[in-house]
């Protein structure tokens, strides 16, 4: 079967679920990463031959592309920030947006690192702990670029810890000196905290904060597919997260830290003012690159 044809066919197929140019990448993606094929192969070689022996195993991708399951998991991988995660349905697949988070911390945690080198040997390592960590993607992307830093991920779900805990960037930690991730499960909700061992220098979060209400804006392949533990929180409450997350700060961010939690974007002021309340002098609201509120900042 020509490259062309199965591209064109299975555009055809995802334009139900997708616009028209979403639907294409989703299908170079697939072709690039099962059978090597570049995004303009089928443009430079129009007459390319996909192998019979690649057929029956794309057409079972093409499928479940086809019933709604997002590409990321099909493939079983996202990347983010220059670094590629395994992903399967216990985890919510990273997005762009919250790489902004990962950048700010890496830039926030290194300041620290350097200040501390004068030390030497008695430099106190730069402490990070990543609450609702999900696939590890923020605690590693930080442990990967702090090398030396120490990092906590928490998380309620045991498939995600352990989707979190088996990241495979052995290469990477032996290029760099960085230290693994430790990864917990627990409760953010909980009253109390064992993983909890100390101050630490960065509080980072990607609570689960869409309402109930919200679903019917969200699409079907994040609805029927990500795991809805991570994503939604009651009408209700919409902001429960945040005040443990506030709580639990106030006995635990260093005098000199900082903490970085994702949003809902219809809360931005009711959600610094949690923080505000819990006793951080100062809190901050934090545009996404679409110019909606995605981050608070806070500190004490």
């Amino acid at each position: 079967m020509l490259l062309k044809d199965f591209l064109n066919a299975g555009v055809a197929r995802l334009e139900p679920l997708y616009p028209t140019k979403e639907a294409r990448n989703i299908m170079l993606m697939l072709c690039e990463n099962r059978i090597g094929t570049k995004s303009y192969t089928h443009i430079v070689e129009p007459e390319y031959q996909i192998k019979d022996k690649f057929l029956d195993g794309l057409n079972a991708d093409l499928e479940r592309l086809a019933a709604g399951e997002p590409v990321q998991y099909v493939l079983g991988f996202a990347d983010f920030c220059g670094l590629r995660f395994k992903v399967t349905p216990e985890v919510l697949i990273p997005r762009p947006e919250t790489e902004l988070l990962c950048r700010e911390a890496i830039k926030i945690g290194s300041r620290m690192q350097r200040m501390r080198k004068a030390y030497g040997k008695q430099a106190r390592p730069v402490r990070v702990l990543d609450l609702c960590t999900g696939s590890g993607c923020i605690a590693w992307t930080v442990a990967l670029n702090i090398p030396g830093a120490e990092v906590i991920g928490v998380d309620i779900s045991e498939g995600a810890v352990a989707v979190a805990s088996s990241q495979d960037f052995a290469m990477t930690i032996k290029e760099t000196e960085a230290a693994a991730p430790r990864f917990v499960v627990a409760d953010v909700l909980a009253e109390s905290h064992p993983f909890v061992d100390g101050d630490f220098d960065l509080i980072l979060s990607n609570p689960p904060y869409i309402m109930e209400s919200q679903k019917a804006q969200m699409r079907a392949n994040v609805l029927n597919y990500e795991p809805s533990t991570a994503l939604f929180v009651d009408d209700g409450n919409p902001l429960v997260f945040y005040r443990s997350i506030a709580a639990l700060s106030r006995t635990c961010l260093s005098a000199e830290g900082k903490g970085l939690t994702e949003i809902n974007e219809l809360f931005g002021p009711e959600t610094a003012k949690v923080f505000s309340d819990a006793g951080f002098s100062k809190t901050e609201v934090v545009k996404d690159f679409y110019d909606k509120n995605r981050f608070v900042f806070y500190s004490k």
